[in-house]
């Protein structure tokens, strides 16, 4: 037996020996566990909307919206199935409601974002108000906050969930509770958060008391007149366009604790520079087509369609024409722990 067989063997032994405790040896995994660079689970995919459609409004005569509680299509990233993840950190799905359906009111540890995908005239009431949703509009239910969603018009509505759930699940913190009725009572008319805290002002005496903004609709409306008003000064970043962040008008901070989100105009003709960063990005096509490059996969996508890029995946976008992104990503923890980190190559 030569000399080095005689160490394996010793070793070996004594890690048979050591097993029975829960004990494992350090230097035998120590380079997996810390890695000169994130050792990323996650792929590169694309869900395209048109094909999908028909499989969402099926799930509809499946099962009803109270049944189901919430009736949705989880979006698994391909090399996370069976994780209801759509990267590590972060769930994503798509959402339906038929008319004359409520999704009952319940509250839970999770913070939840909707963007809308399809149809208008659905509405999402949060801790007493309701607001009524449209293609693009941005929504926010902060965690344990009352909610339920109904749709009172002649079409159905879908929209783009994003949960922390695998971040909340992470940290063990996971707790929810239903409500005696489907639908909470209404203590505030529509609109009076966007009135309160949306508008530049504050009301007197107003002190915060959450993380999450007190406004729960960024209205596509007011967005896209800001993107079109920001463009004339053609301050174009080369790796995102024109990329602006969603923000809690009381703190400057993101608009949510957990999940950053942004609104991008990528102009005509513009095709971004190399890019990639620590936080996933799950992207929502609100205008436009063009192709995004991930580590060398294409993938070709047009509006409602829905994307995801991982962590540390060098990618770029070409587009058409004048192309409006939605996205969202676990950044404001990341930085928050200082882990956050970017690569704009030269630019």
């Amino acid at each position: 037996m030569s000399k080095n067989e005689q160490i394996k063997g010793e070793r070996q032994a004594y890690y048979d020996r050591i097993t029975p405790s829960n004990l494992t040896p350090l230097w035998e995994v120590f380079a997996d566990l810390v890695t000169p660079e994130p050792k990323v689970q996650a792929a590169a995919a694309i869900w395209h909307y048109d094909d999908i459609r028909s499989f969402i409004l099926e799930s509809g005569g499946l099962i009803t919206a109270k049944e189901a509680v919430r009736r949705v299509l989880i979006l698994e990233n391909p090399n996370l199935r069976g994780q209801s993840k759509i990267t590590n950190t972060l769930y994503a799905g798509l959402q339906l409601i038929l008319p004359d359906e409520v999704a009952p009111a319940h509250r839970h540890s999770q913070s939840a974002l909707r963007f809308i995908v399809e149809g208008t005239g659905a509405y999402t009431a949060v801790e007493g108000e309701k607001t009524i949703m449209r293609p693009g509009d941005f929504v926010t239910t902060p965690s344990w906050a009352w909610h339920d969603h109904g749709n009172d018009s002649n079409e159905p509505m879908v929209w783009l969930d994003g949960l922390d759930i695998p971040i909340i699940n992470f940290f063990d913190t996971s707790f929810a509770e239903e409500l005696d009725q489907d639908s909470q009572s209404l203590s505030r008319p529509p609109g009076d958060s966007q009135a309160r805290y949306g508008a530049g002002l504050l009301p007197m005496g107003y002190e915060n008391v959450s993380p999450t903004s007190p406004v729960f609709n960024y209205p596509y409306e007011r967005t896209r007149e800001a993107l079109e008003q920001m463009r004339k000064a053609e301050e174009w970043d080369p790796c995102h366009g024109l990329k602006m962040r969603y923000v809690n008008p009381v703190t400057g901070d993101y608009a949510m604790p957990t999940m950053a989100t942004f609104m991008q105009l990528i102009p005509a003709g513009l095709a971004t520079a190399p890019y990639k960063s620590t936080d996933g990005m799950v992207y929502s096509v609100a205008e436009g087509t063009g192709k995004t490059y991930a580590n060398g996969q294409e993938l070709s996508w047009g509006p409602r369609d829905t994307f995801v890029i991982p962590s540390w995946c060098a990618h770029h976008h070409v587009v058409d024409g004048d192309a409006v992104l939605f996205s969202f990503s676990d950044r404001p923890i990341q930085e928050k722990l200082g882990l956050w980190r970017q690569d704009r190559g030269n630019h």
